[in-house]
């Protein structure tokens, strides 16, 4: 516990008298029980009523979550946690204590498996061709570090969290997958505890969203539930991505994208044909300065342009060698 949370709980019980003072972290109780932390404001309305604090029957609490609609199973659910919280804070903790997590989340313990996820993922969000091309650049940047750099490691690794994250650009097809996806479902299942909720999607299409007039940034629009149907149909036309027929890669922001894989498989052709042990670091730096373009959009052109800067200082060294002082030193 911090410092200040510390302080905070001292001050409370010193205005309000210790034996007035219950302390209990409801947001990362409700989260862990829940998985979602906006729940905790209705695990504090159990856990207040349990202790006798709300002058109010727990029926009619949750006849209110009833008539509010929202999220009823979950916030059910977090009033009878929080009042459990109150008669048996041991048996409650026990119940969020972390367990294993899912496959999906389970981070990856080895470059095999890196690989073999990207790849299974990569043969879904285009085909087994696409991912095969990201396999058989890995398995190059792997045998070239063993034999033009041996004792090193990090280059392969680098090639394959970096490739996998150009490749797998999250366009329109993309966006479409994941929400029809049986992946997503479950998750909402799992947070709110219905399959009955409707949806409302705030997004920016490239071909149909304004422009802000003070910024120049598209503007999101809103978009109801049938557009469920639409990601389904779309999800089945990934094979157009890329292609002369696919009407979103006409935008600028998907040609970039496109460029930047074809930018990074023309520098992996150098990395691997320079490649030494006095310039494995700095070929590491360039393999990961993929990590640097983040987000989306207008936003993600800002990295863009600090990353290319980055880049093309590091591609300089790379060429150049190690300084002269240091090979004199040798």
């Amino acid at each position: 516990m911090s410092i200040t949370r510390c302080r905070l709980k001292r001050e409370i019980a010193a205005a309000a008298g210790l034996e007035k003072c219950r302390f209990v972290d409801a947001t990362r109780l409700a989260n862990a029980l829940l998985g979602n932390a906006i729940s905790a404001n209705i695990f504090l309305v159990g856990y207040a009523y349990q202790i006798g604090a709300l002058p109010l029957s727990a029926e009619a609490i949750e006849r209110a979550i009833d008539l509010n609609g929202e999220a009823v199973a979950m916030n059910r659910s977090a009033f009878r946690f929080g009042r459990y919280a109150a008669v048996d804070p041991a048996a409650v903790e026990a119940l969020a204590a972390p367990k294993e997590p899912d496959e999906a989340r389970r981070l990856s313990q080895s470059l095999d498996e890196i690989v073999s996820r990207r790849v299974a993922f990569l043969t879904d969000y285009q085909d087994a061709a696409y991912a095969e091309r990201y396999r058989a650049l890995v398995e190059k940047a792997k045998a070239t570090e063993a034999t033009r750099a041996p004792g090193k490691q990090g280059l392969a690794e680098a090639v394959a969290r970096y490739l996998f994250k150009l490749m797998a650009y999250k366009d329109e097809y993309e966006v479409a997958r994941l929400f029809a996806g049986d992946a997503f479902a479950k998750q909402v299942q799992a947070a709110f505890g219905s399959d009955k909720l409707r949806f409302e999607f705030h997004l920016a299409p490239p071909l149909l969203a304004p422009k802000d007039k003070r910024t120049g940034a598209p503007k999101k629009l809103s978009f109801g539930p049938w557009m469920m149907t639409f990601f389904r149909l779309l999800a089945k036309l990934k094979f157009l991505r890329g292609t002369a027929l696919d009407p979103f890669g006409y935008t600028a922001e998907h040609r970039t994208e496109r460029a930047l894989i074809g930018d990074y498989e023309a520098l992996l052709v150098e990395i691997f044909a320079r490649l030494d042990v006095d310039n494995h670091a700095v070929a590491v730096a360039l393999a990961s300065i993929p990590e640097k373009i983040r987000v989306f959009g207008h936003i993600k052109a800002r990295h863009l342009a600090a990353a290319k800067a980055e880049e093309a200082a590091l591609l300089e060294r790379f060429r150049s060698g190690p300084p002269q002082y240091l090979k004199a030193a040798e």
